[in-house]
């Protein structure tokens, strides 16, 4: 695991640990008084319950010497009775008291761990996202801070206790003689030393069982958004078998683990055997010999049932103690990683004044290789409408990519209004730039929240306006609960149509000065696509624009529209101007079937000159 000192981490981000009781530290940071708090009452529960062989020594001793001189036995035992009832008493209300800690501590802590989780888990790149299960990432945070909980309540409530047990009953033992202690003092000294040992190797089985299970989860999830695809293409038997290959892998995993596990149970029943047959039989010797009385005796076989008995938890707490470790262990490699794309330490925000974009000698790539672009110089003029056209993998997206800072360039520099949008704060640049995708998500909330999500202080009168422009106010109003319609994951009891007009209306809502258009209106009906296209046409006013198109009809009337092939913009100009060009554009306008362009270009239209680079 990398150290937390070599991460890249986002200034706003929750400055997260990396090693795992660093980081169960970090969480527990404003809870110290309540931790304390349970330690004690652990530690009063643990001593009453182990020193009750010592008042049941003092009953029967009591007995013994009332047979003897012939005393009322309630009489001659009022004292060890009343230590007996208090010890009984002390043990349920420290264990209940601990629990009443736990109860308003359990929760809060949870939240409080999951929230920095979640808080650095946003500052990763769209690229981290891209290569990781959503499903797999909400899996983590909610694993990681159970158990966050789990360790920490294990050393609390278990090894805790069970340590003040082991003290407390050698101590006694050694006061009824030296050879009883020694043997228990050295049994326990082994058996925990041992046991360590094993659980600590089981941690990688662990924490291997733990990345399988929530790899299968994201599978899972996976398999579940796109069920009504598999009932599409009648693939619901290929998704059980493709599920289960996970799932088996998930058994092979967990059988490794619990094998291990097996073994070590082994281990401790052989040698809790051991311990209370030598404790029994030393003890018989002593007693026999009139070294220890009866209640010695009793006390001695009583408290090494209480140690063997928390001895083999003790082994059980070790494996779920490292489990717990490789669980949050699991979830700080997956999201505790360097944040690939952070505000500057100086960062500015952004203000955009009159929305001139600039590419200044741009050098991209994804993967460090082959580069998308190499010295890319391009200008678009404050409130310029400018279309991007070009066959799949020209760098279109890329492009509109790198404006968003969804990349940054190798070299070079992209500037908004003068400003290299490396140095402004992110925040500040998404809050100046609206993109409508191609394919929008929404929220599983309310249409009203979907619309308002890029302003929030817009009311329901300017949710309902920018919906108006949007033409989705009819269907909306048609729903049973109007604009508090919940849209269902992704948006997914919407129609692609719906989804895109919900889409229109938040970016209409937020009014930035800098407007992206992913294919805006592909999911539309023509009719309602010319609608819309007049009602954006009127909200683009003085905005710069840039919009990405398969269908160029849809930016033949843009001011400019600049020609991609292979990341080099090849032809630049206005739709009449590049049509009589008859060049790359112009064969393109020739070869759209239905109005789009097909995926590659025929092949005289390979080999075109640059343009403009």
């Amino acid at each position: 695991m990398a150290n937390s000192s070599n991460l890249q981490q986002a200034a706003e981000a929750p400055a997260l640990p990396t090693g795992i009781f660093q980081f169960i530290l970090f969480c527990t940071a404003g809870f110290w008084g309540w931790l304390v708090l349970m330690l004690v009452f652990e530690t009063g529960q643990a001593a009453g319950s182990i020193l009750v062989p010592y008042a049941v020594k003092a009953i029967m001793d009591g007995v013994a010497n009332t047979s003897a001189t012939g005393m009322p036995i309630l009489e001659s035992l009022a004292t060890p009775l009343l230590l007996l009832a208090g010890l009984n008493l002390a043990e349920i209300l420290f264990s209940r008291a601990s629990g009443a800690v736990l109860v308003a501590t359990g929760p809060r802590l949870r939240r409080s761990t999951a929230n920095a989780l979640f808080a650095y888990l946003q500052y990763h790149s769209p690229r981290y996202f891209g290569n990781h299960f959503a499903g797999a990432l909400a899996h983590r945070i909610s694993e990681t801070a159970i158990s966050v909980n789990h360790t920490l309540w294990s050393i609390l409530c278990d090894f805790w206790p069970i340590l003040v047990t082991f003290a407390v009953s050698i101590f006694l033992l050694f006061g009824v003689h030296s050879d009883l202690g020694l043997l228990v003092g050295g049994w326990v000294l082994v058996y925990i030393s041992i046991s360590y040992v094993l659980a600590t190797r089981c941690q990688r089985y662990a924490q291997e069982y733990a990345a399988v299970r929530s790899h299968v989860n994201g599978k899972m999830v996976d398999a579940v958004t796109n069920i009504l695809n598999a009932k599409l293409f009648a693939r619901l038997g290929f998704e059980r078998e493709y599920l289960d290959g996970y799932l088996q892998q998930e058994v092979k995993s967990g059988q490794r683990t619990f094998w291990y596990m097996e073994r070590v149970r082994w281990f401790q029943f052989i040698a809790a055997a051991l311990l209370k047959l030598g404790t029994v039989y030393h003890a018989l010797t002593l007693w026999d010999s009139g070294t220890i009385s009866v209640g010695e005796f009793t006390m001695s076989v009583g408290l090494a049932l209480l140690i063997i008995n928390d001895a083999r938890n003790l082994t059980r707490r070790f494996l779920e103690f490292f489990e717990y470790v490789g669980n949050v262990a699991n979830g700080l490699e997956t999201i505790v990683q360097s944040h690939e794309i952070i505000d500057s330490p100086h960062a500015l925000p952004l203000k955009v004044t009159h929305g001139r974009v600039e590419f200044n000698h741009v050098t991209f790539s994804y993967d460090g290789d082959k580069p998308v672009f190499k010295g890319l110089n391009v200008v678009i003029e404050p409130g310029q409408r400018v279309g991007l056209v070009g066959f799949s993998g020209s760098g279109k997206s890329t492009f509109a990519g790198l404006i968003l800072r969804n990349f940054q360039p190798q070299q070079g520099q992209i500037l908004i209004d003068g400003m290299d949008i490396q140095h402004v704060t992110l925040d500040s640049l998404h809050e100046q730039i609206s993109l409508i995708p191609q394919d929008p998500s929404l929220f599983h909330r309310s249409l009203k929240a979907n619309i308002g999500y890029g302003r929030p202080d817009a009311g329901e009168e300017g949710v309902v306006a920018a919906a108006s422009l949007a033409h989705a106010d009819e269907f909306i109003r048609a729903m049973p609960e109007g604009y508090d319609s919940l849209v269902g994951e992704r948006g997914v009891k919407l129609s692609g149509g719906q989804r895109q007009r919900i889409a229109i209306a938040r970016v209409l809502l937020k009014d930035a000065p800098i407007l992206i258009l992913d294919e805006a209106t592909s999911s539309l009906d023509s009719v309602t696509e010319k609608t819309i296209q007049e009602n954006l046409d009127r909200a683009m006013g003085k905005k710069t624009v840039i919009a990405i198109a398969h269908r160029l009809s849809t930016i033949a009337h843009l001011d400019r529209i600049l020609v991609f092939d292979q990341g080099r913009i090849v032809e630049d100009g206005t739709h009449e101007e590049l049509l009589l060009r008859n060049g790359v554009y112009s064969r393109m306008w020739a070869m759209q079937a239905g109005g789009f362009l097909p995926e590659e270009a025929e092949p005289a239209a390979s080999g075109v000159r640059e343009y403009a680079d």
